[in-house]
C-alpha cells in the first residue's frame, strides 16, 4: 500500500507538467505554454513498495477552451536506467528528499500494473489518501487469454495519445486528452476488448467521466 505524505514539492508537479506538456506531440496549447490546474486522477500501487504511481488529470486553462491531460507519472528514488528520454524533471520532496518523476508510459512497474488493473488484479487508488479505493475508476478486460504482465513499455506517441505495446498481438491506447461523455457506460471503438474509464472535475466544478486507456487488437 502507497503512503500519501501530505507535504511540499520542490517544484510542484504543476510546475514540472507546465515545463514538459508542451514538447509532447499531443499536446494542444499555444507557444506561451499551459495554465495547469489539478482536475483528478487516481494512484495504483507497486507490490515491491518503491516505486509511486499516479495517474493525474490537469487541466490547461490557458486558451479559450478548457484541455483536460491524462498525465501517467512515476516517482522514484533514484533514475531508472536507460530512461533519461522519459524523465519528466527531479523535485524535492520534504519527506522522501530527491525523487525523479518519469512518463509513467515508459516505465515498466506502471505498465504491469496497469495491466493488473485492466484484469482486474490491482484496486485502483484514491490520489490524495492513503488505503481508499477509488470507486471512479472502472476497468474491464473482455480478451480471450491472461494478460499476465507482458506489457512493455514500447511507447509510440502521436498528436491523439500514446500507445504501449501489450504483446505482439494487443496494443493499450491512453487518450492523453480524454473527452467527457455521458454518464452511463462508455462507448468503446469498434474492436475493442477492454478499456479504463476514469472521472475528473472540469473548471466550471461540473463532473466529467471519460475513457482513458482502450486495450484493442494490433490493426
Amino acid at each position: 500500500m502507497a503512503v500519501i505524505h501530505h507535504t511540499v514539492l520542490r517544484p510542484s508537479k504543476l510546475e514540472l507538467l507546465a515545463a514538459w506538456l508542451p514538447s509532447r506531440p499531443w499536446y494542444r496549447g499555444g507557444a506561451a505554454g499551459p495554465e495547469l490546474v489539478k482536475s483528478g486522477g487516481f494512484r495504483l500501487d507497486d507490490p515491491e513498495g518503491e516505486v509511486g504511481i499516479e495517474f493525474m488529470v490537469v487541466t490547461d486553462v490557458s486558451g479559450p477552451e478548457p484541455v483536460p491531460y491524462l498525465v501517467p507519472l512515476t516517482y522514484r528514488g533514484a533514475p531508472l536506467d536507460g530512461a533519461e528520454h522519459a524523465l519528466v524533471g527531479t523535485m524535492e520532496h520534504g519527506v522522501l528528499g530527491r525523487r525523479w518523476a518519469y512518463d509513467g508510459c515508459h516505465d515498466p512497474v506502471l505498465a504491469a500494473q496497469l495491466t493488473a488493473l485492466l484484469e482486474g488484479r490491482e484496486q485502483a487508488q484514491d490520489q490524495n489518501t492513503s488505503d481508499l479505493p477509488d470507486r471512479e475508476i472502472t476497468a474491464s478486460y473482455d480478451g480471450a487469454g491472461p494478460l499476465g504482465d507482458a506489457v512493455t513499455p514500447a511507447v509510440a506517441d502521436d498528436e491523439d495519445g500514446t500507445e504501449l505495446t501489450v504483446s505482439e498481438d494487443v496494443v493499450l491506447r491512453l487518450r492523453r486528452t480524454p473527452r467527457a461523455t455521458p454518464e452511463g457506460a462508455p462507448v468503446l471503438p469498434q474492436g475493442a476488448i477492454g478499456h479504463v474509464t476514469g472521472a475528473w472535475q472540469q473548471p466550471d466544478g461540473t463532473h466529467a467521466r471519460g475513457l482513458f486507456a482502450v486495450l484493442r487488437p494490433r490493426a
